[in-house]
């Protein structure tokens, strides 16, 4: 969907005296798969936007066909319009593409290499150190909560125990993410995603458990790339431990023993110098202009963190992202997103309204003025 918006084929098009903002054209976007090689043939490529429609990722413009036809009729992703169906699935997909991008963007990330029982896994973690990350970053309030998170991101084939045994658990088991979010799947792949099989034994999906050659000394990450790729979030099917592990019961009906670190903060240390109230921001004659920011969204996303609630601030801003680059400063105040009043949400109700949202992001922030 970036890409092809990129190509400037998604765009407000005419059609009978009516407008249909953000839309293509069928024939022409068969043509551009089979010009950018996501599709060897035009059969192919109908096969493959017949699957995105399938799974409610685009649809006719006005929903009069329910298949994808090849001609001079115009589609449009469901994300561009706002009908997009966000489930239960979807959301925590999001949510675990989010903390993956976090995980490996950072220095000293809690993903390394480890061993055990002489093999070699990549993207692996203790259990109770992703509950230290989640609490200490503010992904979660408590333990408790960071612990039900782990257990949705696992049954939703997301991370998994190394050797597929335990559930998630607060302690110093070993699991690792089962997806390298940052590998772009090539649309083909659609194809075959009923095959658990085909998923689980291919090198390149997405989905596969890639172990590395236990030799000494092998401690590289092979599966991040450094360079930006453009992430195409779609509704992903729901993976089946149980299926891949080729076990009804994949774990081990007793209970580890649990490990209880030290509880850490809740958040990181807010960068506003004294708490500010709505009241304080919008009383006449206070001391702050408003702003209006036009953040496009790149391939690692908007480049901004938000924290605080009631209102909610700007804690942290990426020098070299977009919303840098379209004048957003650290302790602006978030007034509203894309058109909504926000002042009286808390920063998870906010975050999850700009990650769902289009790539385009209309903001406006309260500066204080100097």
């Amino acid at each position: 969907r970036l890409r092809l918006h990129d190509g400037k084929l998604i765009k407000d098009r005419r059609y009978h005296l009516r407008t249909y903002p953000n839309c293509f054209v069928a024939k022409e976007l068969t043509d551009w798969l089979i010009d950018h090689k996501e599709a060897p043939d035009r059969e192919t490529g109908i096969r493959l936007m017949q699957k995105l429609m399938d799974h409610y990722i685009i649809h006719h413009v006005c929903d009069e066909h329910s298949d994808y036809k090849d001609a001079k009729l115009l589609y449009r992703f469901r994300k561009d319009d706002g009908t997009f169906p966000l489930s239960k699935d979807v959301k925590v997909f999001m949510r675990g593409q989010s903390l993956y991008e976090k995980l490996v963007s950072v220095e000293e990330s809690i993903l390394k290499v480890r061993e055990e029982n002489s093999v070699k896994y990549q993207r692996t973690f203790l259990g109770c150190e992703m509950i230290d990350w989640l609490v200490q970053e503010g992904e979660a309030e408590n333990r408790k909560e960071a612990v039900e998170l782990g257990r949705a991101l696992l049954e939703h084939g997301i991370i998994q125990h190394v050797s597929n045994r335990h559930h998630f658990f607060d302690s110093d088991i070993l699991y690792q993410f089962w997806i390298n979010f940052r590998r772009r799947r090539r649309l083909t792949e659609l194809l075959n995603e009923n095959s658990s099989r085909a998923l689980s034994e291919s090198p390149d999906s997405p989905f596969c458990l890639r172990k590395l050659n236990p030799d000494p000394g092998n401690t590289s990450f092979l599966s991040v790339q450094t360079n930006k790729e453009i992430k195409i979030v779609s509704a992903v099917r729901r993976s089946s431990i149980t299926s891949l592990a080729g076990n009804s019961n994949p774990y081990f009906s007793t209970t580890p023993t649990l490990v209880f670190p030290p509880v850490a903060e809740c958040n990181p240390k807010s960068v506003l110098k004294r708490p500010v109230t709505n009241e304080e921001l919008l009383s006449p004659g206070a001391p702050y202009i408003k702003k209006t920011l036009t953040i496009v969204g790149d391939a690692v996303g908007w480049g901004f963190v938000v924290r605080g609630g009631r209102p909610c601030h700007i804690q942290a801003v990426d020098p070299g992202g977009p919303a840098a680059a379209a004048g957003m400063k650290v302790c602006q105040f978030v007034f509203s997103v894309n058109g909504m009043y926000v002042l009286h949400l808390d920063y998870q109700t906010i975050s999850s309204l700009i990650m769902t949202g289009p790539r385009t992001l209309m903001m406006e922030v309260m500066e204080a003025i100097e």
